[in-house]
């Protein structure tokens, strides 16, 4: 008897458009195809950036990414979503009410407040509708120290990562991935407060000495989006993630790419 085929999950990243590709839409496409699974694509904004920074950033009508968002959801049976940047309140707004319409099990949201470079990438208007629509139907989001702090409004202490990432969580009722690549030292520290479990897990990596950094955020979400639509439980998918983005920036010096902060190599492991 002929084994059944299994299929290829389908996961739908919302997010802003980046030419220089190592960030937004096209880092998560190239990951989401990395990690084995099927990208679809609901674009919020288009920027103009490079290696060197970001220089204009055109925002799309509200209706337009909802109507892209709809036709998306109408047709294709999606396993998980990555949200990104959604730029404004109006934005935000228009991608909850589709959610809620079209209801995901799996939803990792990377609250993208701010550039790399410096620029503004979410309205500051938009972070409470953000928090009040968009964070109530997530399983997890995965802000970095600098979001973190901004959302709970006050400094995060190094030395305690675990007790923030439990704060986060409990003040917003979803599960957290508290991102520790702006932590100094050697080591990176992503601490997981995984809400439906009431548990705390470390996830620590060695720095990795790399000019080449541009999208590491949009790409571990990407990818946590990806294992979780294969199947894999909220830690699992964490620390698969965490193998395939370290494999990304360890290799990210064969791209040339760029006079900046590069990109990081989506397919390096079929270089091996």
């Amino acid at each position: 008897m002929q084994k059944e085929k299994q299929s290829i999950p389908n996961i739908l990243t919302i997010a802003g458009s980046d030419p220089s590709g190592g960030a937004g839409i096209q880092a998560d496409i190239k990951t989401i195809s990395a990690c084995g699974c099927y990208a679809t694509s609901v674009i919020t904004s288009l920027t103009a950036q490079n290696t060197l920074g970001v220089s204009q950033i055109q925002t799309l009508p509200y209706e337009f990414v909802q109507e892209q968002l709809n036709l998306i959801l109408k047709d294709i049976e999606i396993n998980a979503i990555k949200i990104g940047m959604l730029a404004n309140a109006a934005i935000v707004e228009g991608v909850a009410d589709c959610l809620q319409m079209h209801p995901s099990p799996l939803i990792v949201l990377d609250p993208v407040l701010i550039s790399s470079s410096g620029k503004k990438l979410l309205a500051p208007e938009a972070v409470s509708n953000l928090v009040a629509r968009l964070f109530p139907l997530s399983t997890l989001i995965t802000p970095n120290i600098p979001e973190a702090e901004t959302l709970l409004g006050e400094k995060i202490d190094e030395n305690d990562l675990a007790g923030f990432a439990q704060k986060l969580a409990d003040k917003f009722e979803v599960s957290v991935l508290l991102k520790g690549g702006h932590l100094s030292g050697n080591y990176t520290i992503d601490t997981l407060y995984d809400i439906t479990q009431s548990q705390h897990i470390s996830f620590e990596s060695r720095k990795i000495n790399s000019g080449n950094l541009h999208g590491t955020g949009c790409t571990l979400s990407s990818a946590i989006a990806s294992y979780l639509g294969k199947g894999y439980n909220l830690v699992s998918a964490i620390k698969k993630s965490k193998v395939f983005i370290q494999g990304a920036i360890q290799n990210a010096d064969l791209l040339k790419a760029g006079k900046g902060n590069g990109p990081l190599h989506h397919f390096w492991s079929l270089n091996k």
